[in-house]
């Protein structure tokens, strides 16, 4: 395959990308990703994602098969139009002098979305019976499953939760059908569990949100073919210095905090890891070298709420995607020359 250490060149950097979910949040994760698609010293050698992290995943492997980077672009700019209701240049322009804090409140304030939070909090997705229509299907059967699962291009993992034992269950390219990807983004709050037969388990199976077990997971990039960096594109903020009050802001947060526990574990047994491997108590080989860098802006995360993840918004998803594209620039500009030799994330600091 074309991404493999081996034949890397000396003017391409190749990077594993780790997606995180967080509903229309992964706009930023479009905005970082045209960045790194539009620079032509990195190349992409295999994602993990959940959810968002998914579908982002599944539109660049799918485009890359299709049309080469410039397919990648393409299928993320259909997607996230699709996703936004078409998004309007009008729209954008009539809310961009509120700015993003003062729409995510209006959002997260308004009668219609609290009494639809309200709803899904006594009322289960089993309730609709025949009326039940999960909205992501024609956005995720409208992707190439042939080229998702194509040999060619970079390598993709899909993370979801099995429901039955609780555990992660990741789902390698050839097996990512549109029932896969909808697992991952399968909140139970808001969607009936996603069934299907696991080759895993021999059996029909549920699976919810990936989010809970893997957001998203990183172990399957350990894979000695692929190059030692991972790239995670963050979108859930590792920190909020407000303490959250409203039954919006506290539900919010606990949302954040269990999507990032799952990384923050992975991430500390990595710097266990490299630490053995630094001191000599692991000789080189025996564990993989692992080389970890985040893009991500917390800032602005910290100023959006779960109103804004769960109703996607034609003006918050362009500052998403703006504020991604500003990110990953600012992350090449600070960090490409650490790329393919050592970290730029400082694990520790991260768990103190």
């Amino acid at each position: 395959m074309s991404h493999r250490k081996s034949e890397r060149t000396m003017t391409t950097k190749q990077i594993n990308l780790a997606l995180q979910g967080g509903g229309a949040h992964g706009a930023f994760t479009w905005g970082a990703l045209e960045t790194l698609l539009s620079d032509d010293r990195i190349e992409i050698a295999a994602m993990s994602g959940t959810s968002a992290g998914a579908l982002n995943g599944a539109a660049v492997k799918s485009g890359i098969i299709q049309n080469g980077k410039q397919g990648a672009l393409d299928n993320l700019a259909s997607l996230w139009g699709e996703v936004s209701g078409a998004y309007s240049e009008g729209i954008t322009q009539w809310l961009m002098p509120l700015g993003a804090h003062n729409v995510s409140k209006a959002l997260e304030n308004s009668w219609p979305y609290a009494v639809g939070e309200a709803f899904t909090r006594m009322v289960s997705p089993y309730s609709y019976g025949v009326f039940y229509n999960n909205p992501l299907k024609p956005i995720v059967n409208a992707l190439s499953y042939d080229c998702v699962c194509a040999d060619e291009g970079p390598d993709l993992f899909i993370n979801a939760t099995r429901v039955r034992d609780g555990k992660l269950r990741v789902f390698n390219a050839r097996e990512v059908t549109p029932d896969v990807i909808m697992a991952s983004a399968c909140l139970p709050t808001l969607f009936q569990a996603i069934e299907m037969f696991d080759t895993q388990t021999g059996q029909d199976e549920a699976f919810w949100d990936g989010g809970y077990t893997g957001n998203p997971a990183l172990f399957p990039l350990f894979d000695t073919s692929l190059p030692e960096d991972i790239v995670v594109i963050n979108v859930n903020p590792l920190e909020r210095k407000e303490l959250p009050t409203s039954p919006q802001q506290i539900q919010n947060r606990l949302n954040e905090i269990s999507f990032n526990s799952s990384l923050l574990r992975e991430m500390r047994a990595i710097d266990f890891v490299q630490r053995l491997l630094d001191s000599g108590t692991l000789q080189p080989g025996q564990m993989a070298q692992v080389h970890m860098h985040m893009i991500a802006d917390d800032a602005l995360m910290n100023i959006l709420s779960v109103a804004t993840k769960t109703v996607p918004n034609a003006y918050i998803i362009q500052t998403l995607r703006v504020a991604g594209r500003e990110s990953a620039k600012q992350f090449l500009d600070a960090h490409f020359d650490d790329l393919n030799q050592r970290s730029s994330l400082n694990l520790r600091d991260m768990f103190n």
